[in-house]
This record gives C-alpha cells, sequence and structure tokens, in this order.
C-alpha cells in the first residue's frame, strides 16, 4: 500500500475486519499494510465521529443559519444523539456541532456561514480559560486540524495553534491570561489556594482520563476478541 492518504473506503474496510479478525494487532496490520498508530487513529476517530471521521476535510461546507438552530433545538431537546442529528443535517462532524451548541449557549447568534466569509475570517476573539481547553482538546481529538477547529469556534488559527503547542508545553494552566493574575493570585487565602490546587487537579485528572479512554476501548475490543 502506497504512503498517500487511505481512503475513507478503505478505512471502513480495515474497521470492519478488526472486528472480526482472528490474529494478533501486528499481523493484522502487517496484512493491510498500515503501521498500528494508523489503527489505533482510525479507531479513535471513529468512536469519536462516526464514519464521518475517517475522511479528512479538505473543503468548508456553508451551513446556513436555519439547518444550524434546527440541529442545536434536536441537541438541546435530547430526543437525539448527537450523531443522529450529524447524519440527520448531513454535518461534517459532531465537533461542528458542539460549537454551535456552544455558541448558542453563550448567547451568541448563529450565523450564516460560507467558503468566503470563512477563509477571511483571520481576525480572533476573546475567550474564557475554559473556553480555550475545550478548543485545545477538540483541536487535539481532530488530528491537530487547526483551520477546523478555527472555523468552528470562530476563532483565528493562529490562536488555535497557539493555544495547542501552550497546552503540550505547560497543560491547562499555559492557557490561562497570566494578565493581572499574579497580583490576584497573591491575595487568595489558603482556603482558596487549596480550592484552586483541587480545581486544577480535577481538570487534570478529566485530562487523563480522555486520554485513557481510546485505551480502555482498546482493551475491551481485545477481550471480546478472545
Amino acid at each position: 500500500m502506497p504512503n498517500s492518504k487511505f481512503s475513507k473506503e478503505f478505512k471502513n474496510e480495515v474497521l470492519l475486519a478488526y472486528e472480526k479478525r482472528e490474529c494478533t494487532i501486528k499481523e493484522f496490520c502487517s496484512k493491510f499494510q498500515i503501521t498500528e498508530y494508523s489503527l489505533k487513529e482510525w479507531i479513535k476517530q471513529f468512536e469519536k465521529y462516526g464514519s464521518e471521521g475517517l475522511q479528512q476535510s479538505t473543503t468548508w461546507k456553508p451551513y446556513s443559519k436555519e439547518l444550524k438552530e434546527a440541529a442545536v433545538k434536536d441537541f438541546l431537546s435530547g430526543e437525539y444523539s448527537p450523531y443522529e442529528i450529524v447524519s440527520k443535517y448531513e454535518i461534517s462532524s459532531r465537533t461542528v456541532l458542539q460549537g454551535w451548541v456552544n455558541k448558542y449557549n453563550s448567547y451568541r447568534e448563529l450565523k450564516d456561514t460560507s467558503k468566503e466569509r470563512t477563509s477571511s475570517m483571520t481576525k480572533g476573539r476573546k475567550t474564557t480559560w475554559d473556553e480555550r481547553i475545550q478548543i485545545v482538546l477538540d483541536c487535539l481529538g481532530d488530528g491537530k486540524d487547526y483551520q477546523k477547529t478555527a472555523e468552528t469556534y470562530e476563532v483565528s488559527y493562529q490562536q488555535v495553534y497557539q493555544w495547542v503547542k501552550k497546552y503540550e508545553d505547560g497543560g491547562d494552566e499555559a492557557l490561562k491570561d497570566k494578565r493581572g493574575h499574579k497580583k490576584e493570585e497573591a491575595k487568595l487565602t489558603p482556603e482558596e489556594k487549596i480550592k484552586l490546587q483541587m480545581k486544577n487537579l480535577e481538570r487534570e485528572n478529566e485530562r487523563l482520563r480522555a486520554e485513557n479512554l481510546f485505551l480502555k476501548k482498546l482493551e475491551e475490543i481485545e477481550r471480546r476478541q478472545k
């Protein structure tokens, strides 16, 4: 198999065969001439986004304001799963849907999107610490697709790139806006400092749980095959 990008159809074929395999992962990957890393990434993307996650998006798909609002209302109704909504409205991924939901819940207007508007949208915007963390985690989960993440959350490409770099170098704390924070933290009481440390610990545990989720799913698949 050449080193060019694998098609969505090929990835689907591999994952279907993986569920029915009667050999080790190493032997399986050798048969399809893929790396174990690629297999794990495809399983992770399929678990997170469904079949759409197996296709690398190279073009931006425009959505109308009405479609966005309808999708968000379906999501908030609790009557449909995110995957059902993505399939129903032909949305490129669950990450895109979640971005609309986040925007709606922040009382920001959902607007029509187009190729012209998206390609020229380079201006950043102010974000909260929690929002930056979510943006980074989504970007990492989407294979570091900075442009797609920027479009989903309506921030600049440069912002997403810098946040991911900071996160990889220093974790959640590196995403904080440090302006004036040293003075504020110096005024914290011992009890407030402990609460802050506990909150940071909870975030770190949450991040570790997210990173270990894929490994646990692989272990479950391995047990079912035995």
